[in-house]
């Protein structure tokens, strides 16, 4: 009689089963006999519950997941655009780049650089640029009181044109000092010859303008300007507070003089110099 291999039954601990799955005698057959005898089961039938699509599951949480990381990655994007807008240079608890220009621009008593306020608000020149037109475009769309004017290479706020003779019934107490008549022809001379020295200016008006010179310098609309190389004279130019004073950026926007001078005018320079000369 040979012998042959036969299958033998195990536990769920791995140890052999009694018998070869068969009933013992005078024994019933049990739960335990038909598992060991039907062999083992999907792991989901195992469990006792229906069949579950494993695939289906993972696509289901890897779809919730990538929901989820969207919709904060969108409330994120959302808390950045609000931070940027917070302040000039991005930062949350900063003022915007409007507010800041109209805080700085109300202190300010000289008309300010585009480049002085870049470097205080940490912002490019060209966006602080653009900032300060659009407000100048606002105010003037708005009819404001006042206006905001780019003069002698910086940038203030004005008084609207129209707006003077409120402006000046406010002031007409006595707080405003008018030049005299000699002192703005001298200023005009100045104006539209500097650098020139005190012998041109007393020979253009015909009269002796050394303290009208002097008074224009106390009030910060002349100053020097070096010497002269041939004769050693004091030259004299306007300053920014004349540009601004004005309401002009630069000398190019100063009127054309030609038709305001008598014809005599260059004859008489040509004399000075000549006396000068000699």
């Amino acid at each position: 009689m040979s012998t042959k291999d036969e299958a033998v039954p195990v536990g769920d601990d791995g140890a052999a089963l009694p018998g070869n799955g068969e009933l013992p005698p005078g024994g019933e057959r049990g739960p335990r006999d038909d598992v060991v005898a039907a062999g083992p089961l999907p792991l989901n039938e195992a469990a006792g519950g229906d069949a579950v699509d494993e695939d289906a599951v993972d696509g289901d949480a890897v779809d919730g997941d990538a929901a989820d990381r969207d919709a904060a990655d969108r409330d994120a994007a959302d808390r950045d655009a609000a931070d940027g807008d917070a302040g000039p240079a991005g930062g949350a608890a900063g003022p915007g780049l409007r507010a800041s220009l109209e805080a700085i621009l109300l202190v300010v008593d000289e008309p300010v650089p585009e480049i002085v306020i870049a470097q205080v608000l940490e912002c490019p020149r060209e966006e602080v640029g653009a900032a300060l037109r659009d407000l100048a475009a606002s105010y003037d769309a708005e009819q404001r009181g006042f206006d905001l004017r780019e003069v002698a290479g910086g940038w203030r706020y004005y008084t609207r044109a129209e707006c003077a003779p409120v402006v000046e019934r406010f002031v007409r107490d006595g707080q405003e000092v008018r030049l005299t008549q000699a002192a703005l022809e001298t200023l005009a001379v100045v104006a539209y010859r500097q650098p020139v020295n005190r012998a041109r200016v007393s020979a253009v008006r015909g009269v002796n303008c050394d303290s009208v010179l002097r008074t224009l310098t106390l009030r910060g609309l002349v100053e020097e300007a070096g010497t002269e190389s041939e004769t050693g004279a004091i030259l004299y130019r306007t300053t920014g507070y004349f540009l601004e004073r004005l309401g002009l950026a630069s000398l190019a926007e100063l009127p054309e003089l030609a038709p305001f001078l008598p014809e005599h005018v260059e004859d008489v320079e040509d004399a000075v110099d000549e006396r000068q000369g000699t």
